[in-house]
């Protein structure tokens, strides 16, 4: 897990995220490697944003059930990261259409 591209996958826009990012707590939240810890996720933002990182807190989510015809499977599993900032640092993130 070396490679920061390979620790954060995207950024995750959502209603809850945007509301957290436009408070005083300068929150970013992102989908990470399932397998990524929080050190390495801290010093990933820190390189690839250039920013000074204070927390992170991560959440593991499976993947939910899912069927296709008789046959039955599951969506993977995946990671989210919310990452708190320092007081003044702030990233943007800009929303694909």
């Amino acid at each position: 897990m070396k490679n920061l591209h390979q620790v954060i996958d995207r950024p995750m826009v959502t209603e809850k995220s945007s509301m957290l990012s436009t408070d005083d707590s300068e929150k970013v939240v992102l989908k990470v490697h399932v397998h990524a810890n929080k050190c390495e996720i801290k010093n990933a933002v820190e390189k690839y944003f250039k920013v000074s990182v204070v927390n992170v807190n991560t959440m593991h989510y499976k993947g939910k059930p899912k069927r296709r015809g008789r046959t039955f499977g599951r969506a993977a599993q995946w990671k989210k990261a919310v990452v708190s900032l320092k007081k003044g640092d702030k990233i943007e993130l800009i929303e694909g259409v």
